[in-house]
Formats: C-alpha cells, structure tokens, sequence
C-alpha cells in the first residue's frame, strides 16, 4: 500500500521531500494511517491535533493518545484546544461548520508559523464518495459531483487513492492501535447514515459501486474543465458586473449558468429554480444567507444584504460623512455657474432652508425635475430613467427644513431650487466617493 500512496503522491504532485508537511492527526485510524505512512515515505512532516472540547473524556484521551504516538515516533507534535460550542454561538453555525472553521483557521495559521507548505489531510476514496452522495442528494451542479480533490489551496490529501478497508488493513499489518470518535458511530447525520447505512448497502447490492462511484467522480472533474470554460464564454457575454442578463439566446442552457453564476452568494439549486420560474415577474426577491437578488425588466441583478443607510443631518454649512465615508460638502458661493458634473448640485441658496437631510428615498416622494412645471414621483422619474430596482433602493436625496427634495442626488435638482437670473447666493453640494 506504500508503494500505491507513493505513486499517488507522485502522479498528482501533492508533495515534495525537501518540503515541510504539516499532518492534521486526530488519533483515529486514517489519520494515524497518513502520519505513519508518510514517515515511512520518508517525507518532512510535524502533525497538529484540535481538542474541540465537544466529547469530555473523549477528547481529552484522543489527546493523549495523539502526544503519546508521536513521541514514539519523534515526530514534532502541536496541539491546541478550542471551546467550539461559544464560537458557533457567535458566529451563529452549526457545530460541525464552526469545527471546521477553526480547524482550517488554525492548520492555515500554523503552516505559516512553522514554514510548512501544505496541511495534509487524511480523507479517502470513501470520504470522497460520502460526499459526492450528499451532494447529489442535495442537488448540487457538476462541481459538487467530482467529490473530495486531491488538492485545494494549501489542502493535500494523499490517501484518495485507497479505501477505508484498506487503511484498516495497513494499521492492523503494522499492530498499530488508533482511537475511535463514537460520534461517527451514531446514524444521526446524513453523512454518516450514508457511511453506516446507504454505501454498506451499495456495496452489497452492486458489488464494486463506490469504486466506481469514485471513477466517476474523477471523470466528471475532466468534464468539468470543458463545462468551466463554456460558463465562462457565457459570462462574459451575458453578466455584468452584479447582473445577469435574460437572453432568449441561451435560455437551454440558462438554469446551469445562472446555478453556477449564484452559488458563490449563497443561492442553492431550488432557488434557481424558482429565479427562473418567475424571471418575467419583475420585481421578485431572492434572499440567501448574505445576498439579496432582485428580479428586474431585463436582468436578474444581485446585492450583499446590508442595513440601510441612516440619513445624515446637515445642520448648516460644511463637509460631513456617513457611515460609508462618503463626504458631502455644503458650500455657499456667489459663483452662480452651472456645473454638469452629476455629483455636483448648484441650487439658488435663498430658497433652500437649512438644516437639510441627506436620505434614502421614500416611497411617495415626490420632486419637480429640472426643467419641468409639474411635480413628479421620484419612483415613475427613475423608471423613466431606465434604473434598475436596486438602484432606485439605494438612490438617495437632499431635503431641507420643509421636507422638499431639492437634489435627487447624482440625476436631477429641484426645478423649485435651481438658479435663475435673480439668484445671488449659490448653495454648492458636492459629494465624493
């Protein structure tokens, strides 16, 4: 089996002799298996073991163990302890993602400590067909089906090209004992109901499937590389920016790019789905765990989910800044000259009341557009105008003391406000980005 690993390491270029490798050892058998097998390879390794604090005694003999194994085998040895509960109720995840999240943390940080190239981790072709099974289960698109990869930014997983059983074997050749997580021996969460329960019946049914399953997982990553570069073409054809065009042109192929177009905000295959369902209903709202999409006249058009601005008094004259450091500079001139800059506002300064208001527009809001006599709502003016429903949410205006809009801000001042003949006093606004 060392001679199988070592090709493995080979052939995917996963590791290098002169390089130091760090080994994330939780005591069980894989991981034992990986630490022991990549000393025997002869590579540069120390190994780093998280007590999670998650299973009392558990945790506190996998500890033990893990120190008692490498001082045996004089192999450096870094451990740290995590109170995992507080940080997923802080960061409001699950148990598994904050474990996840402080494990990778940490392995991340210490690579960088010791001068380790990569972490190597010890996940199987076993592991890699669990989790092609709960992807499919959860309908994820193509690059959730080419399973667990060999390697992932600083990531490495050496023991892919074997299964469990022959782990198992290797540790049992060499009497080396292991510790084993009861955890991962109770049918309580998906992935291990498919360990426990589906995959044993795969096997028994279909002899040979997770081999296969793993063969076809591989063949998928390659397919993949082709289906990438096709999106990609698309993307730069149809979506700009944090919009995503409707083109009858590619509505075949319309639901797997706008899949792999939305599932870095957040949005799942389901929500795609229903996007496409209502693509002509304009106005529709997606929401994800971050990411707020809107369904507009002629693109779907994506925005993080953040708190809305809180308006910004201007008692008199001056530069002031909101909570996104934009600056809004109130000026009084006799310079009566019209700037065209979009940013800049000149209005007649005896007919604006201070203090005035930097907000959000409203619904009702209503204003008379330069140039015109009759008043108009600002919503009908920006449809007018072609702007998108994100951006007529966040298009914001200046008020004054009466609650007049004087500037709609970056498109069109207040006919009631502007300069005229008889103007002598001029209230510049400029705002700087």
């Amino acid at each position: 089996m060392l001679n199988k690993v070592r090709k493995f390491i080979e052939r995917e270029k996963l590791l290098y002799r002169y390089d130091l490798h760090l080994v994330g050892l939780s005591g069980g058998a894989d991981s034992v298996a990986l630490l022991l097998i990549l000393k025997d390879l002869g590579y540069r390794i120390e190994a780093a073991h998280c007590n999670f604090r998650l299973r009392g005694e558990e945790s506190d003999r996998d500890e033990q163990f893990v120190r008692n194994l490498c001082k045996q085998h004089d192999i450096p040895l870094h451990v740290i302890h995590f109170d995992t509960k507080e940080y997923a109720a802080l960061h409001k995840v699950s148990i598994e993602m904050a474990a996840r999240d402080l494990r990778y943390g940490y392995f991340r940080q210490l690579c960088q400590d010791i001068g380790a190239t990569d972490v190597c981790i010890a996940h199987h072709r076993d592991d890699a067909v669990e989790t092609l099974m709960m992807n499919l289960s959860r309908g994820a698109g193509i690059h959730g089906l080419t399973g667990i990869r060999p390697k992932n930014d600083i990531v490495r997983r050496p023991l892919l090209c074997i299964n469990r059983q022959e782990i198992l074997e290797y540790l049992d050749s060499i009497g080396q004992p292991y510790v084993t997580d009861s955890s991962n021996l109770e049918a309580d969460v998906l992935r291990n109901k498919l360990r426990l329960m589906v995959l044993p019946l795969l096997e028994e049914i279909a002899p040979g499937a997770m081999a296969n399953i793993y063969k076809t997982a591989n063949y998928l990553r390659e397919a993949e590389e082709v289906y990438n570069k096709k999106i990609e073409d698309y993307k730069d054809n149809f979506i700009s920016d944090n919009k995503f065009y409707k083109d009858s042109d590619i509505t075949p192929s319309m639901p797997s790019i706008l899949h792999e177009w939305l599932s870095p905000f957040g949005f799942n295959s389901t929500q795609t789905e229903q996007i496409l369902d209502c693509m002509n209903e304009t106005g529709r709202e997606f929401l994800s765990a971050t990411h707020r999409l809107v369904v507009d006249r002629e693109f779907f058009e994506v925005e993080p989910i953040t708190d809305p601005i809180k308006p910004l008094k201007i008692p008199e004259t001056g530069t002031y800044r909101d909570e996104d450091q934009t600056a809004f500079k109130f000026e009084i001139t006799t310079d009566t000259t019209v700037s065209r800059e979009p940013y800049v506002a000149t209005l007649d300064a005896d007919k604006v009341q201070f203090p005035l208001t930097v907000r959000l527009v409203e619904q009702g809001d209503r204003f008379v557009p330069f140039g015109m006599k009759g008043s108009k709502l600002v919503s009908d003016y920006l449809t007018d105008q072609k702007v998108s429903i994100l951006d007529k949410r966040h298009q914001e205006v200046v008020t004054d003391a009466t609650g007049a809009i004087v500037w709609l801000i970056g498109r069109r001042t207040d006919n009631r406000f502007c300069v005229s003949k008889e103007t002598t006093n001029v209230l510049r606004i400029t705002v700087t980005f």
